[in-house]
């Protein structure tokens, strides 16, 4: 790293230290740029732990550049290349689209850790041009295909490092050139996983069945895994495989927002003290707002955050209620949440053709308009690659009070949804939006009942995750109001997409 000095801390200099001996004792040099064959006997875990702010994102984007710059292939989920024996890869991880999204918008190639576990068969004629924009083969000539459109194909591909996008570039269809999915057979090599702190025993153990060498990024201040006994995979790492940073990087010279995530952890600090400080934030600086009332508008493509699942169907049912949405239908432009797949398992191949469009559960989803048949609907999802696709939907609108979901229209099996407008702050783990609106009456409620995590007030594990998910302003919501929406809902805010894949039932 030659510019090392210059943007590593103390604490990540010794960090990417530590981790090149791990990677080394696996064959791969960075400072020589030599690799040795994997050996996958070997098996190495170690973490990075540290709270928002502390430079993980940066660390593991610079172990990435050195790990291309000494000859490593990067492993993306779309496109895998023909096995060599000498070849070492990389895959970057994350445990949602929005997570791997948030990197891929900072130039790191991460893709969904579901995705990994499943790869694309690629219909062999445009296989040539994966392998082609990979540096595996020679351009190729297709017939259909113009010079120009293998141009655009080729410049996508160097600034996103994408092989759908870059077919999509060239005016390809997903249809056109991926023909099915299967179950991956074979074990990886090196693999990091952001939001680390999001993954239960299961999927650990998962991971280290597909990578020799594992990497987790992770913050130990976020709510544990629901599946969780209480505690983070990585905590029970030994102590030499645990690697902690602690000086603040991102914005560490003003930033109000990461100044209260971190004011969180004073063991004194009560609740009410706590929001005066947020009412003083927000007297200084625009970046924080103490909101009056829900404003509507946002909530469309940046939930309300709550703890209480009575919260969060009260706020979804007066979205619908301020935007005359009827019950019957939804309206183009709505938030949904994929809750999971419903199909039986002689339909396995379309359960994976769904959750490898990025319909797994927790995906966050916009309702673009009813599909071409009864139950079908024209769906975006959000942080995915090719995010337009049409599926078979069960959509579930939970009303107050009442025990069973409202369903406008459903098919007879397919993806289900929840609506999205309001989401559990357990859920937004993971997930980053520019705006992000707190609803203070329940991080209240939840220290007033005086319930712990792991040794901590629960009502400051919540407050901790909901503030660090606002990228840029932090609307701190102190009553139990809803604004007027200033724009009907609407889709036009969506980047055009190429035309979606049919996902449609078997006979």
């Amino acid at each position: 790293m030659t510019n090392q000095a210059l943007t590593y801390s103390s604490d990540q200099a010794e960090a990417h230290d530590r981790i090149s001996q791990m990677l080394r004792g696996a064959g791969v040099d960075l400072d020589e740029g030599l690799l040795t064959p994997l050996q996958e006997e070997k098996q190495a875990v170690m973490a990075v732990v540290g709270k928002a702010g502390s430079g993980k994102t940066l660390l593991l984007a610079e172990l990435y550049h050195a790990l291309d710059e000494a000859g490593v292939d990067i492993v993306s989920g779309d496109y895998e290349g023909r096995k060599r024996p000498d070849r070492r890869t990389l895959a970057i991880l994350a445990p949602t689209n929005k997570a791997a999204s948030v990197l891929r918008l900072r130039g790191v190639p991460a893709t969904t850790i579901h995705r990994i576990l499943y790869t694309p068969v690629y219909h062999p004629e445009y296989e040539k041009i994966a392998e082609w924009l990979a540096g595996q083969g020679e351009r190729p000539e297709i017939e259909g295909l113009t010079d120009l459109a293998l141009d655009r194909a080729l410049a996508f591909y160097q600034g996103q490092k994408s092989i759908p996008g870059a077919l999509a570039a060239a005016g390809l269809r997903g249809s056109d050139f991926i023909t099915g999915w299967k179950r991956r057979e074979d074990p990886l090599d090196i693999g990091f996983v952001d939001e680390a702190s999001m993954l239960d025993e299961k999927q650990l153990d998962d991971l280290k069945d597909i990578f020799p060498t594992l990497l987790l990024f992770g913050d130990p201040a976020q709510l544990a895994p629901v599946k969780s006994q209480g505690g983070m995979v990585f905590e029970s790492l030994p102590a030499p495989a645990r690697l902690e940073l602690s000086r603040i990087h991102r914005q560490d010279a003003d930033n109000p927002i990461l100044d209260l995530a971190h004011a969180l952890a004073d063991p004194a600090l009560e609740f009410h003290d706590f929001e005066r400080m947020i009412e003083d934030a927000a007297a200084r600086d625009e970046r924080v707002q103490w909101a009056q009332r829900v404003e509507v508008d946002l909530m469309a493509r940046s939930p309300v955050l709550v703890w209480r699942n009575a919260t969060r169907i009260r706020l979804i049912n007066a979205f619908r209620a301020v935007h005359g949405a009827p019950e019957t239908e939804l309206l183009p432009g709505e938030p949904l949440i994929c809750d999971g797949i419903e199909l039986p398992l002689k339909h396995r191949k379309k359960r994976l053709d769904l959750e490898a469009r990025g319909l797994i559960k927790g995906a966050q989803v916009v309702y673009l308009g009813p599909g071409r048949r009864p139950g079908f609907s024209r769906l975006h999802v959000v942080g995915a690659e090719d995010p337009q696709v049409s599926a078979a939907s069960i959509i579930k609108i939970e009303k107050p009070d009442e025990e069973e979901p409202f369903i406008p229209f459903a098919a007879n099996m397919g993806a289900t949804f929840l609506h999205g407008a309001a989401v559990t702050i357990h859920k937004a783990q993971g997930s980053q939006w520019r705006d992000v609106q707190v609803f203070s009456p329940d991080i209240y409620a939840a220290a007033r009942m005086g319930r712990s995590e792991a040794g901590q007030p629960l009502w400051k594990r919540l407050a901790y995750v909901a503030i660090t998910r606002a990228e840029e302003r932090l609307h701190w919501v102190v009553r139990n109001r809803l604004s007027k929406p200033s724009v009907p809902l609407g889709v036009d805010d969506l980047k055009s997409a190429p035309a979606p894949l049919k996902l449609e039932e078997e006979e």
